[in-house]
Parts: structure tokens; C-alpha cells; sequence
């Protein structure tokens, strides 16, 4: 099979770039073009809920690549180059100037836009969503010492905008309807120990929904209405962290296959031959929901040059991500809803700990506050499937690495 001469990519987050870096690696020598909606050379996103809202990182700070980096791979970056259109049965995409551009392979890497809050009230200019970097700045201006903020939803986003709020002297109401979120991903032990921090350090947990949004007379705040819980909360600035909804409108628009994403087969394919979908637009077939996470959409960049060249696919191990909050870093490989039972490393009430998922005699996840060399060690256990001891696992004074001599 010939290689593409021309490939399309759309969209400019770390799985584009991915896709584009991978292409080169592997020794394409077409042309590939990046469609950004977005002005500006692409950036990274997590930092956006971190070192940027704290005045630590501006957008030179974040950036995937550094712009010579795109002249030297030869790959065009056309920047705030909406794509209206995707055409893949006439070779080409439509840009929302009415350009007609050719394009033997697409890849959308359109990502996903931050789910706003569906109630009344939801739309006033107190609520702000974090997406991109336009937003983080708009919010960082809002985070004031002494201001009234109210984060609804407490993942990973919400999770650690409210800590950053703290952190800048914001008096935060951290809202979510879960008593303990991310108990799915990381389990019982390291959700409850990472929710419970939030109390600790001075904010405010609400057990509750947000039925509406009403602003005060004067323009004196606003004051968010909430289910399973009394008093209404008055806050000065209200951030929204439930999510994010997959950018599929061009899929659709094109007849592909979606459902809650993109839906794509081994090599990143999607239901038509020349178009390939990375990134949190994708969800494998198979799969319930879709990895939204930095290390699964470089990951999809990856599988997707393979894909379009024709080379056999790598082998990835087990998924890795990453949270901060109270200067303290979560860290997680595979998903503890796989484990049947779970193994205590430390105690929760130590600050550091972790906690092994186990399914069998075999480790399919783990999760640490604090212990990066014990979360490696876990990552390597994983991927080589080797049988482990659980007195092991929970001897502190045990070393890990010699379950994967066995």
C-alpha cells in the first residue's frame, strides 16, 4: 500500500501534534498540513488548571513544540483555520472561509469542548468553563483573594481548579452531587483519602446538584441553587468542571460512525477508509467511554501513523494519568474498577500511601498520593503480567521490583 501524499490533520492539541510527530518518526515524507481553530502555536492543556490560574506558566511556558520545530518536521500549521467541512469521498476538507483543501488521509483531533451547566442560570458571566487557554485567562483574573468561588464538579479539573483557588486566598465551595468522585479509576482508599484533603485544607464539600443560577440584585454575585442541600451558595465566580462533550459535529456531518465519540478500529480507523479520529474525539470500539487523558491521546497519535503507513501497531502498556491538588500528585496506572480486591500500601491517614488492584494473583492497577517510584515499579508489574505476592505489595519495607524477577 502507497502512503498518502497529502494528509489533513485537524485540530492542534497534544493528539494532532502526536500524530504529526509520529508521522515524521516513521519516515513520511508527504505533505502534512495542522488545522488550528485556535490562533497561536498549540499548546498543552493540563497546565491550564494549574501553573497557568496560579501566574506560573504563560502560553510560551506550554507550548507542544516550539514554532521552529514545524518548519524543521515540514509540517504547515495553518492556524485559526476553522474546518467546516471534512470530505473524504472527494479527497479534501472544506475550511470555514470556503477554502477547498486536498487531503488523502484526515485525521480529526477535534478534541472535545467543556460541558456547560444545563440548568437556568448556567450561562450568566459568573460561569466560567476551562477548556482552553482564552479561558484560563478570563478566570485567572476572577481568582482574587477573598473572592467567593463556587466549582461544581469535583474530577480532576474541578478538583484541582479549587485547590489553585485556594491556594491564590479564594474562598471555595467545592460542589458535586458523588460523595466520593473517582472511586471507578483510582478506588475506594485513594478517592476518599484525595476528598477528604479538600476539607482539610479549608474548602467547602457540598453532597449536592445545582438546580439554578440566579444573580443578586446590584450585581452583588450570584447565588446557585442547589438539590439535596438547604441554603442557596452566594460566589462571586462559579467554575464548571463536569466534563467535556467530543467534538463530533464533522463526523457526523460526513456520516461517520459515532457514539459518545468517534468510533475507531485498531490503527485509530474510523467507519470510512481514509479518515482516522485521535484524541478525546475517539472511543475504540468495544470500549464504554472514551481515555481522555495526555498519555492516551499521544498514545492515539502514535497508532494512528502506524495506521495510515501501514506498519504493524504498537504494543502500549497500561494507562497512566496524573493529578495535582494541595501540592500533593495523584498518580494511576490501569483501572481499579478492573480489580476484585484491593491491597493497602501505607495508610491513608499518612498522607502517602498507595493501593494495588489486583484480579486473581495478577496486578491489573494501582494508585498513589506521593509515590511515583512505587506507581513505576507497578506500571512494569502490570504490563508483564507477572503473578504477584500480596504480602509484598503491602510490606513497606519490601522492594517491588523483585516481583518482576520472579
Amino acid at each position: 500500500m502507497s502512503a498518502p501524499r497529502r494528509i489533513a490533520v485537524v485540530g492542534a492539541g497534544l493528539a494532532a501534534v502526536s500524530t504529526c510527530d509520529a508521522l515524521r518518526a516513521q519516515g513520511y515524507d508527504g505533505e502534512l498540513v495542522l488545522y488550528s481553530a485556535e490562533r497561536g502555536l498549540p499548546y498543552d492543556r493540563p497546565p491550564l488548571s494549574k501553573d497557568v490560574l496560579l501566574g506560573k506558566s504563560h502560553r510560551e511556558n506550554i507550548l507542544l513544540r516550539p514554532e521552529q520545530w514545524y518548519d524543521e518536521q515540514g509540517i504547515e500549521l495553518r492556524d485559526g483555520a476553522p474546518v467546516r467541512a471534512i470530505r473524504p469521498h472527494e479527497g479534501g476538507l472544506e475550511l470555514a472561509d470556503g477554502e477547498l483543501a486536498a487531503a488523502d488521509r484526515i485525521v480529526l483531533a477535534t478534541g472535545g469542548t467543556a460541558r456547560p451547566l444545563p440548568v437556568p442560570g448556567g450561562d450568566d458571566p459568573a460561569v466560567h468553563l476551562l477548556r482552553t487557554w482564552e479561558d484560563a485567562e478570563r478566570l485567572r483574573e476572577r481568582l482574587l483573594p477573598g473572592a467567593r468561588v463556587a466549582v461544581i464538579g469535583a474530577g480532576l479539573i474541578g478538583a484541582e481548579t479549587a485547590a489553585v483557588a485556594h491556594a491564590l486566598g479564594c474562598r471555595v465551595t467545592l460542589i458535586d452531587p458523588l460523595p466520593v468522585p473517582l472511586t471507578a479509576a483510582v478506588g475506594d482508599d485513594i478517592a476518599n483519602a484525595l476528598h477528604l484533603r479538600h476539607s482539610a485544607e479549608g474548602i467547602g464539600v457540598l453532597i449536592a446538584g445545582v438546580a439554578r443560577i440566579e444573580r443578586r440584585p446590584g450585581n452583588l454575585g450570584v447565588l446557585l441553587h442547589l438539590t439535596g442541600y438547604g441554603a442557596p451558595v452566594l460566589a462571586d465566580t462559579v467554575v464548571v468542571g463536569i466534563g467535556i462533550r467530543p467534538a463530533v459535529e464533522l463526523a457526523e456531518a460526513a456520516g461517520l460512525n459515532v457514539d459518545n465519540g468517534v468510533v475507531v478500529h485498531p490503527g485509530q480507523r474510523t467507519s470510512h477508509p481514509n479518515v482516522l479520529a485521535v484524541g478525546d474525539v475517539a472511543r475504540p470500539e468495544g470500549h464504554k467511554v472514551r481515555h481522555e487523558h495526555w498519555e492516551a491521546a499521544q498514545r492515539d497519535g502514535e497508532a494512528a501513523a502506524h495506521g495510515i503507513l501501514g506498519r504493524p501497531l504498537p504494543s502500549f502498556g497500561a494507562s497512566w494519568f496524573w493529578s495535582d491538588r494541595h501540592g500533593s500528585r495523584l498518580e494511576a496506572v490501569g483501572t481499579m474498577a478492573d480489580a476484585e480486591r484491593t491491597v493497602l500500601r501505607g495508610a491513608p491517614d499518612g498522607g502517602a500511601f498507595t493501593v494495588f488492584g489486583l484480579l486473581g494473583d495478577r496486578l491489573v492497577a494501582a494508585a498513589a498520593i506521593d509515590r511515583p517510584r512505587e506507581i513505576k515499579a507497578a506500571r512494569r508489574i502490570v504490563d508483564r503480567g507477572v503473578a504477584v505476592d500480596a504480602a509484598v505489595l503491602s510490606d513497606e519495607s519490601a522492594d517491588l521490583r523483585t516481583l518482576l524477577k520472579r
